[in-house]
């Protein structure tokens, strides 16, 4: 991919770092753990620094890091596992431009039951079912090219990971597209653990109105994913404005 102006490269960082901060007040982050990237260049990306909590983040603690594990542009390290997921999913998936990683807790909870799987019997759902792969292998902490690989190649052409006994991986071509699958994923999973908690059965729906339905999400022309990030940014330029600095 051709490299980011400079310009450019500044303005990923301001939308990385929205994106932290919504990902906090969506519920999204866990201590200073899970991460987000973007790709920027043929072998490096945007990440965030290790140590900070996603509420603190500005766009100026945004490390630019290559594939090798260098440190371009910051004064902070990026923590192991992040390393290790986002450089090698960059590497080998091209259309993972964006990548977010997380502990969310409703779509966690799905990878920690036996057949765990997101249902197609809502319509919020039935939106990601051409695009979730499951990796149902946990082999513990990505702390090596091994255990990245692998991750990577799981993901193949699929843009987001449910990680068994992990959490998730969304990925996607902007930051804007990704953060509205990160969060609408999450409102699915949401919906159907809530369901499952009444102990009461889902309702199916007939499979002539999921496949229906399917296709109307794959024939959309509507794309308000950089519409609801721009809304999103909107907020905080009034209440936290200091997310650009």
């Amino acid at each position: 991919m051709a490299t980011l102006s400079d310009a450019e490269l500044q303005q990923a960082r301001v939308d990385l770092a929205a994106s932290f901060r919504w990902a906090v007040r969506h519920g999204f982050n866990e201590g200073i753990c899970n991460h987000f990237s973007l790709a920027v260049g043929d072998d490096q990306f945007l990440i965030n620094a290790h140590g900070y909590h996603w509420s603190e983040i500005t766009a100026s603690s945004i490390m630019l890091a290559d594939y090798d594990g260098t440190i371009i542009e910051g004064d902070r390290d990026v923590e192991p596992t992040a390393f290790y997921i986002h450089s090698r999913i960059h590497k080998a998936c091209p259309h993972a431009v964006c990548v977010m990683h997380t502990h969310m807790p409703y779509a966690t909870a799905l990878t920690l039951v036996e057949g765990g799987r997101l249902e197609p019997v809502e319509q919020g759902a039935i939106r990601f079912i051409d695009h979730v792969v499951y990796d149902d292998d946990y082999a513990g902490l990505a702390l090596d090219t091994d255990e990245g690989d692998r991750i990577a190649a799981g993901l193949g052409n699929k843009s987001i990971m449910f990680m068994g006994a992990h959490g998730v991986t969304v990925t996607g071509s902007t930051i804007a597209r990704t953060y509205d699958s990160l969060y609408y994923l999450e409102r699915a999973c949401q919906a159907q653990v809530l369901a499952r908690s009444t102990g009461l059965p889902f309702r199916r729906l007939p499979d002539k109105v999921v496949e229906h339905t399917r296709q109307q999400f794959a024939a959309s022309n509507t794309d308000s994913a950089p519409l609801h990030f721009e809304s999103l940014k909107r907020i905080l330029d009034k209440e936290e404005p200091d997310y650009k600095t």
